[in-house]
Parts: structure tokens; sequence; C-alpha cells
């Protein structure tokens, strides 16, 4: 069984506050009963909880415009503790005819290499990222880990 990535989105205000979008292009993988312009769906977390999440598309306008609603989108925004500029991931498998979705609620923890390095928001305690700033790599006017105070690490 082949996953498939749908898409990536970093999370912006009105995200974590309202619905979330979707590209239109990701509406493919969902199979709408024939005439309506909502579905429900299920899909899995990094640690095997089960979310329930209700696409809905608009009924005007040019595109479909599809969207999370608010009412099933809320609740795991609340519990995975997002904020803006975190990520989620949306992917699908298809094994003989059924869909099954995973998601995937990430926080950005540092640059290594000039790469963006995100970990499941789950697994930030594991690390001690419960809470993460910026971290940087320069030897100059960095914090002590012993005084938890800044200083010069160069003689």
């Amino acid at each position: 069984m082949e996953q498939v990535h749908l898409f990536t989105k970093k999370l912006k205000p009105t995200h974590i506050s309202h619905s979330l979008s979707f590209p239109t292009h990701v509406l493919e993988a969902f199979p709408f009963p024939q005439g309506a312009h909502t579905m429900k769906f299920e899909a899995v977390d990094a640690t095997d909880n089960v979310w329930r999440f209700c696409l809905s598309t608009r009924l005007t306008g040019a595109y479909p415009k599809p969207v999370l609603l608010r009412s099933s989108w809320h609740r795991f925004v609340e519990q995975k503790g997002l904020v803006p500029e975190d990520r989620v991931v949306f992917f699908m498998e298809i094994d003989e005819m059924v869909r099954r979705y995973t998601v995937r609620a990430q926080r950005k923890v540092m640059i290594l290499m000039g790469q963006d390095v995100w970990v499941d928001v789950e697994d930030l305690p594991l690390y001690g990222l419960w809470r993460v700033w910026p971290i940087s790599c320069s030897y100059e006017n960095s914090l002590s880990p012993s005084t938890g105070s800044y200083s010069s690490l160069i003689a």
C-alpha cells in the first residue's frame, strides 16, 4: 500500500481561528457523493487517534474552494496546540478501493544546513521542545546551558 502526499499547508492565523482551506486539486482524492457539497472523512494522526473532519465546497463561484469546516477542524487545532507557522500534512492510501487518510501536525524546530527541520507536535515533549524558540548554531552570543545566560564562547 503506497502513501500519497496530498498537500502540506503552513498555518496562518485564520487557519487557527476559522477553517482550513484545501487546494482545489486535492478534491479528486475525496469521493463526494453525487450532488453533495460536503463529505465527512476520517484521518489518523501520528498517535493513531482518529479525527473526523467535514470537507465542504461552496455552491457558487468560479471554483469550489474546499475547506475543512471549523466545527470539525477546531477540535484538532486545540488538541494539538497548533499556532501560526505550524503546518499540517495530509496523506492518502488506497488499498482495494478503500481510502485511508493520515494527518500530521508539525512544528519547525530549527534550521539545519539551510533546511527546515519539522517535528510532529506529539513528539515535542520527547525532545524538550514543548515551547520552541528559534535555534541558532552560532558560537558567538550562545546561551550557556549551565548558567542559562548569554555568554561569548570565543576567547
